[in-house]
């Protein structure tokens, strides 16, 4: 046989190969799922970043015939279980569930093994958990307005909770406290019920809060919200404002909760994912249990997605800085 036919019989080779190839990816992802379904969770089971998600998918695998498992990965301040979906098989049945921290955690902690641009495919948002500014009703503080003008007049005095360091929460505070204007004595807590309860005896002045934890208490005049830190005003406290509505302009943070896969996983299986996923949530039940635990709906697009997580990366990076928040 001649060179030259040798490199035809080749180049056919490698075409069918390719055709063969892309002509899998489509079968699977037409497919999907055609096998139960890791779900990495990297937060304490019961925290609202492991009860959307058990909401969604649990829709989703009674309507697709398979199981999502849910797995509580705890650990290196979230990176454990998001390192470990980074280097999964990238074939759509690992998913990891992170809030924003995703790339808040990435702009405080030195040697963090993921990259959260490089490593990750966003599939959509799973829902916007809104914060929302708690103060005692003791304080006699009843708007921002006020709040800030008494911080600015005793400079430093006025001390504020954060569930963690460099958490979405905290981030939450710093960005609305520094355009605001005021200084401020962060007060580190494990968790947001912790926070809530100092607030309420007054040993705290202010925390953010996610809106699902607080709401009985705002309900029962326990706590008194003063604004939301989301972009629009929280469907569960629709007479509350935003920040910005209270006066402080680019002082506003969504907190999140997505899906992502790694990296490498076929983008026509991407979409399938993002496109199921969207059903489970559309779903009048999952929107039902979703706005009980105070979740607004947050579907993006997978390309959307991934622009929204590299610009909150490079404002995290920034923020953090600008708070002079040490690596940790």
């Amino acid at each position: 046989m001649h060179r030259r036919d040798v490199l035809k019989l080749g180049a056919v080779a490698g075409l069918s190969t390719t055709f063969l190839s892309t002509a899998s990816h489509r079968a699977h992802a037409e497919d999907w799922p055609s096998k139960n379904v890791r779900v990495v969770v990297p937060y304490a089971a019961g925290s609202a970043t492991d009860l959307i998600p058990r909401t969604i998918f649990d829709a989703l695998g009674a309507k697709a015939g398979h199981t999502f498992i849910v797995e509580n990965r705890l650990g290196g301040g979230t990176t454990l279980g998001a390192s470990a979906v980074a280097r999964a098989e990238p074939d759509g049945y690992t998913i990891l569930v992170h809030s924003n921290a995703i790339v808040t955690v990435p702009a405080i902690q030195a040697n963090v093994p993921y990259d959260p641009v490089k490593d990750f495919s966003g599939l959509t948002p799973l829902g916007n958990v809104p914060l929302v500014l708690v103060i005692a009703p003791s304080k006699g503080i009843k708007s921002v307005k006020e709040l800030v003008a008494k911080a600015k007049a005793k400079p430093g005095e006025l001390n504020y909770g954060a569930a963690g360091i460099g958490t979405p929460p905290h981030l939450a505070m710093e960005r609305f406290r520094l355009a605001a204007g005021f200084e401020g004595q962060l007060v580190p807590f494990k968790g947001a019920p912790e926070a809530l309860t100092e607030v309420m005896t007054g040993r705290i002045d202010i925390y953010f809060c996610p809106i699902t934890p607080a709401l009985p208490l705002i309900r029962d005049g326990k706590v008194l919200a003063l604004a939301v830190s989301s972009s629009k005003r929280a469907s569960a406290l629709p007479d509350v404002p935003t920040t910005i509505e209270a006066g402080v302009p680019e002082s506003d943070l969504d907190f999140w909760v997505g899906a992502f896969v790694p990296k490498q996983t076929p983008r026509d299986v991407v979409a399938k994912m993002q496109a199921e996923i969207a059903k489970a949530i559309n779903n009048p039940a999952t929107q039902s249990k979703l706005t009980t635990l105070g979740v607004e709906q947050m579907i993006m697009a997978p390309d959307a997605f991934d622009v929204r997580i590299a610009k909150e990366a490079d404002m995290a990076v920034k923020l953090a800085k600008a708070a002079k928040i040490e690596p940790q």
